[in-house]
């Protein structure tokens, strides 16, 4: 019988490790596995900053002897002068420093221009997915890799099933996510709102809305779209999705979570369109229902 700790209030995707101990086959996972069950050491603190010398005594100029004015000029007519000259080069310095501002500012609608273009490509990108499937390698904030298959149906729905010797399986099911261990026969449960990967669940997704945009740009590879999500539970996710520089595929994405744990995601022989069926995407929730829909899946 199938084992289930639900915690569909107080888990998330991102935390769970607080809760769970890490055994020998979770602790091949990378990073975004370790986040559900593996280590969560935190990061080193970074040195504190040595303070600053004290600032030395300004010392006082000495005195200089008032010079007479020059025979034929009253004195207060020089120093007019000398005025209007120092007038002149602040005035021609101003427009100097104003010309390369203005230049920027001339520039920056047509930054923003194309940046606002590359994220329409790539709401256009997940909007357009009905199914996907693919390959992926999932490499931890330790360097540990592990590979794995990839299906989503949209919306909702999406499954990772990691390869051996991972025991692990991550189910999505447009309501609910369950990461179960399929040697020890027991899953827990989260609210899907929870995870940070509204950019494939969602049937239709707004960056700019939905997230918050911080960077865009092109890279050697291609392009790279830099977002945030406050919605996840303790704190704010950082979200990096990279494409080919045609914005035809998502090559991969890193998410870095609150406590500043980052996995990346490499993605590889991706299909899209293809028919997938609906019962991967089932979870058992212990209901009447669930268990006569799982027996009927086991025949």
């Amino acid at each position: 019988m199938t084992g289930r700790r639900p915690h569909l209030a107080a888990g998330s995707l991102l935390v769970l490790a607080a809760l769970v101990q890490p055994v020998p086959a979770q602790a091949q996972l990378g990073a975004f596995i370790d986040g559900i069950l593996g280590r969560k050491e935190a990061p080193a603190p970074e040195p504190e900053a040595a303070p600053p010398p004290p600032a030395p005594t300004p010392k006082k100029p000495p005195a200089q002897a008032a010079r007479p004015a020059k025979e034929g000029k009253p004195a207060g007519s020089q120093d007019k002068a000398g005025q209007d000259r120092a007038g002149q080069d602040r005035t021609a310095t101003a427009k100097a420093a104003a010309r390369p501002a203005e230049a920027a500012g001339k520039a920056a609608p047509a930054i923003e221009a194309d940046a606002a273009t590359l994220v329409a490509q790539a709401n256009a990108y997940f909007n357009g997915i009905t199914t996907l499937t693919g390959t992926f390698i999932q490499i931890g904030a330790d360097g540990r890799r592990i590979g794995g298959k990839l299906t989503l149906s949209k919306p909702g729905r999406l499954r990772f099933d990691y390869d051996q010797p991972s025991p692990l399986e991550v189910v999505a099911d447009g309501t609910s996510v369950a990461v179960r261990d399929r040697k020890l026969g027991t899953q827990d449960l989260y609210f899907i709102s929870q995870t940070p990967l509204k950019f494939l669940l969602r049937e239709k997704i707004d960056l700019a809305r939905d997230l918050t945009v911080t960077d865009v740009g092109n890279d050697p590879g291609g392009v790279r779209i830099v977002t945030e999500d406050r919605s996840t539970l303790g704190g704010t996710s950082k979200i990096q999705l990279f494409f080919d520089s045609e914005m035809k595929t998502l090559n991969q994405w890193r998410i870095t979570d609150p406590q500043g744990y980052q996995t990346t995601v490499q993605l590889s022989n991706l299909q899209k369109g293809r028919t997938v069926e609906a019962s991967q995407f089932f979870i058992n929730y212990g209901r009447a229902e669930d268990k006569a829909m799982q027996k009927q899946l086991q025949q």
